[in-house]
């Protein structure tokens, strides 16, 4: 008799796929599942009562998404591995779901061959991703940046004052990108000012949090200055305003954003 040594979360809010999960899992004696949840909170708060070796963790959990709380996991029950199981296939997902400290990521639709293997690999402390998705640490930087599409101006992308411009299709790139240009600067003691609409402005300040950052401090001591995007593009006359940003900025870089918003893009300025 092999006495259960490993310990298991399983997080997911369709019940047959939890069942289908446990139910392979204990095939093998040396697992004991000490746990179910249904949603992001109550995933938080078992494994920081019950510490558990492993958590298999599903995305799309209501209340608070499957990233959001892997990250809470990794910070109350440093010692778990997290296996995510999804079927969502964007690696702007699994990108962001593997920089949670997250061992490994497992379509739902390779489970039936994968899921055992997969958590064989993250115990021993290795990383393991779904077969559709082993390439992901030679592409998905790549497929991130193919998403970038630079409007071929005279300065091949740059405004004339030299600052670089980005030009991004994805709302998800756009504001990732956002977001850990606005951490990076922070954490070198820079200061940020992001000219963004209330609803990216309001997910960068959710992102920079979930970081570690102190929203409220680095505004009051001015590291970070959100702008509104209608504010600062104010027209007079079909002409951009010349209020202090307007003339700061040089106005090829307005018309650039002007240009980026006709043709449904999201515009980064460095």
């Amino acid at each position: 008799m092999v006495t259960p040594s490993i310990h298991v979360l399983v997080v997911d809010d369709y019940e047959p796929w939890r069942r289908f999960v446990t139910a392979s899992l204990q095939k093998d004696p040396r697992f004991q599942l000490i746990g179910e949840g249904s949603d992001g909170p109550h995933a938080v708060q078992q494994a920081q009562q019950m510490q558990p070796d492993l958590v298999v963790l599903d995305i799309g959990l209501p209340t608070l998404n499957g990233i959001e709380a892997a990250r809470q996991i990794r910070l109350l029950s440093p010692n778990s591995t997290i296996l995510f199981l999804s079927e969502n296939l964007s690696l702007d997902i699994v990108e962001e779901a593997m920089r949670t400290g997250a061992s490994g990521y497992v379509l739902k639709s390779d489970a039936a061959s994968a899921l055992s293997p997969a958590v064989e690999a993250v115990l021993q402390g290795q990383r393991f991703l779904s077969a559709s998705l082993n390439d992901y640490d030679r592409t998905a930087r790549d497929e991130i940046t193919n998403k970038i599409v630079g409007l071929q101006r005279p300065h091949k992308g740059r405004a004339r004052n030299g600052h670089p411009v980005d030009f991004y299709r994805e709302d998800s790139v756009f504001v990732a990108a956002l977001a850990n240009y606005v951490e990076t600067a922070l954490t070198n003691g820079k200061v940020a000012v992001v000219i963004a609409s209330e609803s990216h402005r309001a997910i960068i300040r959710q992102r920079l949090r979930s970081s570690g950052v102190d929203i409220d401090a680095v505004v009051q001591r001015n590291c970070y200055i959100p702008l509104d995007l209608a504010d600062s593009l104010s027209t007079d006359e079909g002409a951009p305003h010349r209020n202090s940003l307007a003339t700061d900025a040089d106005y090829r870089t307005l018309e650039a954003i002007r240009a980026a918003q006709a043709r449904h893009l999201h515009v980064a300025i460095g």
